[in-house]
């Protein structure tokens, strides 16, 4: 049977994922290498600073395959580098190879590839097919088509909600999903490279903002402290994971290894900062967990690229009022008890 073009993208797809939370801040990509019937090679950018899809893919072709790369199809979720960064660039690879035909999903919009690259493999005499499960590829490519476009990180609003539109109460702890939810958080915190929470959040509820319930690393911990307000015992001050705490306090404490105070400046809005800072440390992913505060304030300055909402059956009658997300639901699904739903903003690159 002859392998349907789309059935190979979408093992692009697949395999690019598991590169989550280790490949950042490059982006994720899978690759696929067939002749019309079978696959002879597959691989995916595995973590940052080691070596590419398609030279993965390329390397897994066995030495009774070989020959047949010259006859093959190689399939990408991602346009292939066109440029030398900490490795060489992929089009040079699939050139070298002798890679006739290269199906490719959606763009770079890396300034040195956005097109360039299958520009270089056209000049060669190659045949490119673009566009292949576009609306895919653009949604995988997300994170990283919004950081180097947007210069900033791609912002996620994460909170969980009761069935009748609030967050918490004032000064209260309150855990509203369930235990399986919670662990589906863990799950995402593995897959970002930062986290944020304001004062309330660090003063009620306590959090340590670490990934313990799933594998993989923390991400960094970002914590908004104007008035250094929190204890110097909070768990968000232990120096178990790196941690930036902005504040306004001039002399909050003493930064070591773990642990960096940022002065909060006067010249650039809060938000802006944060993101420009983030965006100068190669972390390509913001994961905003509250409170509500902290989440209407990036939703006002038009700072977000995707929500997560957790949904409750649990009733509270009063307290924090939940944010309002203006956005395009593209998934509803159940958590045992909780439904969780996922809204991208209307400015969502993958809109672009």
């Amino acid at each position: 049977m002859e392998l349907n073009k789309d059935d190979l993208m979408q093992r692009c797809f697949d395999l690019a994922r598991l590169g989550l939370g280790k490949a950042s801040p490059n982006p994720l990509v899978g690759a696929v290498i067939s002749m019309p019937n079978i696959i002879i090679g597959e691989g995916y950018h595995m973590a940052y600073g080691k070596a590419h899809a398609e030279v993965n893919a390329v390397d897994s072709v066995t030495k009774k395959n070989l020959k047949k790369i010259k006859k093959s199809l190689l399939s990408v979720s991602l346009e292939p580098c066109n440029f030398h960064g900490k490795t060489p660039a992929c089009t040079n690879l699939i050139i070298q190879n002798g890679i006739p035909h290269v199906n490719i999903s959606t763009l770079d919009k890396t300034n040195k590839v956005n097109s360039k690259g299958i520009q270089k493999l056209k000049e060669n005499r190659l045949q490119v097919d673009f566009g292949i499960m576009e609306p895919k590829g653009k949604f995988l490519a997300r994170v990283r088509n919004t950081f180097v476009t947007k210069k900033r990180p791609y912002i996620i609003l994460k909170f969980a909600q009761s069935k009748d539109g609030f967050m918490g109460q004032a000064d209260k702890q309150i855990w509203l999903t369930n235990k399986y939810s919670k662990r589906l958080v863990h799950k995402w915190r593995s897959e970002i490279a930062a986290i944020m929470v304001g004062t309330n959040t660090a003063l009620v509820d306590k959090p340590a903002l670490t990934n313990r319930l799933y594998s993989g690393s923390s991400p960094l911990r970002v914590i908004l402290d104007k008035d250094n307000s929190i204890a110097t015992d909070s768990k968000l001050k232990d120096k178990s994971v790196s941690t930036w705490i902005y504040t306004s306090d001039s002399s909050p404490g003493t930064n070591s290894e773990n642990l960096v105070y940022k002065d909060i400046l006067t010249n650039i809005g809060l938000l802006d900062q944060i993101c420009s800072d983030l965006f100068a440390d190669g972390k390509d992913t913001l994961m905003v967990e509250g409170g509500p505060k902290l989440i209407n304030s990036f939703i006002a300055a038009g700072l977000w690229d995707e929500a997560r909402i957790l949904n409750s059956p649990t009733m509270l009658k009063n307290g924090l009022k939940s944010p309002q997300i203006d956005g395009v639901t593209i998934a509803n699904f159940p958590m045992y008890t909780d439904v969780i739903e996922l809204k991208l903003s209307h400015n969502n690159v993958i809109y672009s």
